[in-house]
C-alpha cells in the first residue's frame, strides 16, 4: 500500500511539473519577426542587404540595423518611409536623403515624389528586408511604402523579406471597401479601413491578388512572429509615428482619421493628437483646446493658434475602444452639431473613406448601425479573400 501511495504521489508530482512547464510556456512573451534572428540571419548573412526601417524597427531594445551589422550581415543602405528613419518628421514632410550618424549607412527617403526605389537605388542589392510596425488602418502609409518596395523587387528580380509584427487592430475588420476610382497613397488596395492583417499577411495578399503593377509578383518571404494570434490585444512598445503617442491614440486612429477630411482638427499640435477633435465654430463649447506648432510632430497643424471647441476622447475607456470597432458616432455627433453643414467636408474625405457613400450617408443622417450594416456584404467577401493569406489563428 505504501509503495502504491508513493507511486501515485510521483505521478501527481510529474503531472504538476508538466502543468507548470506548460503554463510557463504559454506565458512566454511574444516575439516579433525581427527578434527571431535564428529564422532569417543564416539566410541573409551572405547577401547584400537593404533595410526598410524606422524607429519601430527594434530587436530587444536595439535597432535592427545595429543588430544586423553586429551579426556581420552586409547591410548596404537604409530606406525609410513617412516620418523618417528615426520617426521624428511631420506627416507629409519631404525628407532629404542623408547618412545615419550611428551606422554610417546612406538613408534614402521614400516619401513625397520618391515613393518607390529607383533602379539605381537598388544596384548591387540582393534582398530588401522590411521591418516596420504598422497600425492596421488602410490610410496609414507604411503599407503603401511596402507595396512600392515589393513592386521594385519584382521588377528588378530582388528578393523581399518581411519581418512580421502584430497588428494592434488585428482582432476585427470594419469600414467601407476602397473603390478603385479613389486609389491614392492613403489607400492603394480594395480593402476596408481596418483590414485585420499583420503586415506580413498583407504583403502576401498584395502578392497573391496581383495588386502590383501589371500583376507582377515578387519573391516574397515572411518571417513570422512567435506566439501571436489575431485575438490578441497587442500593445505597441514604441509609438509608430509622432502623432500616435499611446494606445489611446492608436485605437482611436481609424475612427478619427476621417476628420482629416473635414474642417475639424484631430488634435495635431496638442499633447493629445488623435484623442481630441474640434473646430473653432463647433457649437458645443464645453471642451476646448488650441493647436500649436510642435517640432517633429505638427509644425503647421489645422487651426494653429486658434481656440477649437469639440470632443475630448481621452475619457473613453481603452478596453471599450478595443471592442467597438470604428466609432462613427463621433463623426455623426460632430456633423450634427457643426453649424455650417456645407463646409464640414473637404474633398480629402472621400479619398480617406475610399468611397462617396459614407459622406452621403452622414449628410442624409442615416444611423450608425445602418451605415455599418451597409458594409457587411462587402466585408464578408473581403474576409473570404483575407483568410487565404492569414499566417496566424484568426479571431472568432
Amino acid at each position: 500500500m505504501h509503495k502504491y501511495t508513493c507511486f501515485i504521489r510521483t505521478i501527481i508530482s510529474c503531472f504538476c511539473i508538466v502543468c507548470c512547464f506548460l503554463e510557463s510556456f504559454s506565458q512566454q512573451p511574444l516575439r516579433v519577426g525581427a527578434e527571431c534572428t535564428e529564422d532569417y540571419i543564416p539566410y541573409i548573412q551572405d547577401k547584400r542587404v537593404a533595410v526598410v526601417a524606422n524607429q519601430t524597427s527594434v530587436v530587444q531594445g536595439v535597432h535592427l540595423v545595429d543588430t544586423l551589422m553586429r551579426l556581420d550581415v552586409p547591410v548596404k543602405k537604409i530606406f525609410c518611409p513617412e516620418h523618417g528613419f528615426r520617426g521624428n518628421a511631420d506627416a507629409g514632410e519631404h525628407l532629404q536623403n542623408s547618412i545615419d550618424s550611428i551606422s554610417g549607412l546612406p538613408i534614402i527617403s521614400l516619401y513625397g515624389t520618391h515613393k518607390k526605389p529607383y533602379a539605381h537605388d537598388l544596384e548591387n542589392i540582393d534582398i530588401i528586408v522590411f521591418d516596420i510596425q504598422d497600425v492596421g488602418a488602410r490610410f496609414y502609409t507604411y503599407i503603401s511604402t511596402m507595396h512600392y518596395i515589393m513592386e521594385a523587387c519584382a521588377e528588378l528580380s530582388i528578393e523581399c523579406m518581411i519581418l512580421d509584427r502584430p497588428n494592434p487592430h488585428g482582432f476585427y475588420i470594419d469600414g467601407p471597401i476602397l473603390e478603385s476610382s479613389y486609389t491614392s497613397f492613403v489607400g492603394m488596395h480594395p480593402v476596408p479601413v481596418v483590414h485585420g492583417m499583420t503586415i506580413g499577411e498583407y504583403a502576401r495578399m498584395i502578392n497573391g491578388e496581383r495588386w502590383l503593377k501589371n500583376g507582377i509578383q515578387c519573391d516574397l518571404t515572411v518571417v513570422l512572429c512567435d506566439g501571436y494570434d489575431h485575438s490578441m490585444r497587442y500593445q505597441l512598445p514604441i509609438p509608430p509615428s509622432p502623432n500616435l503617442p499611446n494606445m489611446q491614440a492608436v485605437y482611436l486612429y481609424p475612427s478619427l482619421c476621417f476628420f482629416e477630411g473635414t474642417v475639424f482638427s484631430c488634435g495635431r499640435g496638442t499633447d493629445f493628437p488623435f484623442q481630441l477633435v474640434g473646430a473653432p465654430e463647433y457649437s458645443d463649447t464645453s471642451f476646448s483646446f488650441m493647436p500649436r506648432s510642435i517640432q517633429g510632430a505638427s509644425k503647421n497643424p489645422p487651426h494653429k493658434n486658434k481656440m477649437c471647441y469639440g470632443i475630448d476622447l481621452r475619457t473613453y475607456a481603452i478596453d471599450s475602444l478595443a471592442e467597438k470597432g470604428l466609432l462613427l458616432e463621433i463623426l455623426v455627433q460632430a456633423y450634427e452639431k457643426y453649424p455650417h453643414k456645407t463646409a464640414f467636408f473637404i474633398p480629402f474625405f472621400t479619398t480617406l473613406a475610399g468611397t462617396k457613400s459614407l459622406q452621403k450617408a452622414l449628410v442624409s443622417q442615416i444611423s450608425v448601425s445602418e451605415i455599418k450594416q451597409s458594409w457587411q456584404h462587402d466585408l464578408q467577401k473581403f474576409n473570404a479573400i483575407r483568410k487565404k493569406y492569414l499566417l496566424y489563428p484568426d479571431f472568432k
